[in-house]
């Protein structure tokens, strides 16, 4: 069969993707120099918190192949794909797992560390709503879960290598331009999203990151005042 190309991935999705690459990526690297830099894996944390923000709000709202409900399926469409059955464009059903592996470990490692500290200066912009003894617990399982994210992003790059160089389907060139080689017959073309679900997704990422940030928690007191002895 001849091969042509379709649009499989719509841009938000596409941008999502490669801003998570670079700020997981700033956050690894900020973590790993310390000092000062921790400034830098708070911010990155942040902005990772709006993006998986918009990512769930698109995979309701979203294009049809950014949708949850299209790529996410039950336990025999995965069998079929396992016994090479599934046809199908977007994420596979097996990829699909992965997806949402990754998401949600992202989700409780951003989450946790927006309470953490580190007895020394660096403390998450929600660590005056918790109480120390639980920001301790929650920052042990936020460093612990740092092995949960290698884990994954080993698993994710052994599966580009795995369709590129065994099953000859590149992954990343459809990331990066949207159009995905196939073979006929063509399959339907992806419904997009209308402007106005962007615009909500975009707001709730937006309002994700505004109330990770401590926005709605009550200002510090203010220091209280030294007084000076009269003499």
């Amino acid at each position: 069969m001849s091969k042509h190309t379709v649009l499989i991935w719509d841009l938000p999705t596409r941008l999502f993707h490669w801003l998570l690459v670079g700020c997981l990526s700033g956050a690894i690297i900020s973590v790993k120099i310390g000092g000062n830099a921790m400034l830098w894996h708070g911010r990155f944390g942040l902005a990772i918190i709006g993006l998986l923000g918009f990512r769930l709000a698109w995979g309701f709202v979203g294009s049809h192949t950014a949708r949850f409900t299209q790529f996410v399926r039950g336990p025999a469409t995965i069998a079929a794909y396992l016994r090479g059955q599934w046809q199908g464009v977007g994420h596979n059903p097996l990829g699909a797992l992965s997806v949402l592996a990754m998401l949600l470990a992202l989700l409780g490692q951003a989450l946790t560390g927006l309470v953490a500290n580190d007895d020394i200066a660096f403390t998450g912009p929600l660590y005056a709503a918790v109480s120390k003894d639980l920001s301790d617990t929650l920052t042990g399982w936020h460093r612990r879960g740092e092995w949960a994210i290698f884990a994954l992003i080993g698993l994710h790059l052994a599966a580009l290598l795995y369709y590129r160089f065994i099953k000859k389907e590149p992954l990343i060139r459809p990331m990066i331009t949207g159009r995905k080689p196939v073979t006929q017959p063509t399959p339907p073309a992806p419904r997009h999203a209308r402007p106005l679900a962007f615009i909500v997704s975009l707001s709730i990422g937006a309002s994700t990151v505004w109330i990770a940030s401590g926005a709605l928690l009550p200002p510090p007191p203010p220091p209280a005042a030294i007084e000076t002895p009269a003499w």
